[in-house]
């Protein structure tokens, strides 16, 4: 949510709240949310849903690593990656990495060629869903460097700038990411239709 409206947030007359600020709890039905096997899929999904318990025009996204020398895995499975269960925040987050880093064990450093994905999904009433995908190239590294970020951050290394994502400051990171680029797209559609009102 930080990095959303670090992004979002010069859209004048945008208000972002929380699903807590939005008086959303928790549900089960979360769980349930993303069983697609696109990025698209499963954002399309949690905006529809979410859209329909608020009424609110919502904001959602999905996003995930994928490393080519494993056919694209995890993708849309990064965050329930590793076999390990009933993990949660940083203890699920190292499981992930120690399990990606096994499956790579044998795959040279220059062959660990990986990309973030994001794809944000915008529901308003009366529209048709609309996706902003935004991609981020890297290699995974065996050694964890920088300690901002989350999940696979510290271990993936934007080969241009010389670091990971755990290791650029937050301003650099929203540029370069992912997360950053499919967002920078919505905003654009934001401002339209902000402008349109």
């Amino acid at each position: 949510m930080a990095e959303i409206r670090e992004i979002l947030g010069d859209v004048r007359g945008l208000e972002l709240l929380s699903l807590d600020e939005a008086g959303v709890a928790p549900s089960p039905q979360e769980e349930e949310l993303e069983p697609f096997a696109t990025f698209e899929e499963n954002a399309r999904s949690k905006a529809e849903y979410f859209h329909e318990c608020t009424g609110l025009p919502t904001v959602a996204d999905d996003s995930g690593l994928e490393v080519e020398a494993l056919g694209g895995e995890p993708g849309v499975r990064s965050k329930r990656f590793s076999p390990d269960e009933g993990l949660d925040g940083l203890a699920r987050d190292l499981a992930n990495n120690r399990h990606l880093l096994g499956l790579l064990r044998d795959v040279p450093p220059a062959e660990r060629r990986a990309r973030y994905v994001c794809v944000a999904a915008f529901a308003a009433d009366g529209a048709e869903i609309r996706t902003f995908r935004g991609e981020a190239p890297g290699l995974v590294v065996d050694e964890p460097r920088g300690s901002g970020g989350f999940g696979y951050d510290a271990h993936v290394l934007d080969a241009e700038l010389g670091c990971t994502f755990a290791e650029m400051p937050a301003v650099e990171k929203n540029r370069r990411s992912h997360r950053g680029r499919a967002f920078r797209a919505l905003r654009e559609l934001l401002t339209a239709l902000e402008k349109a009102r």
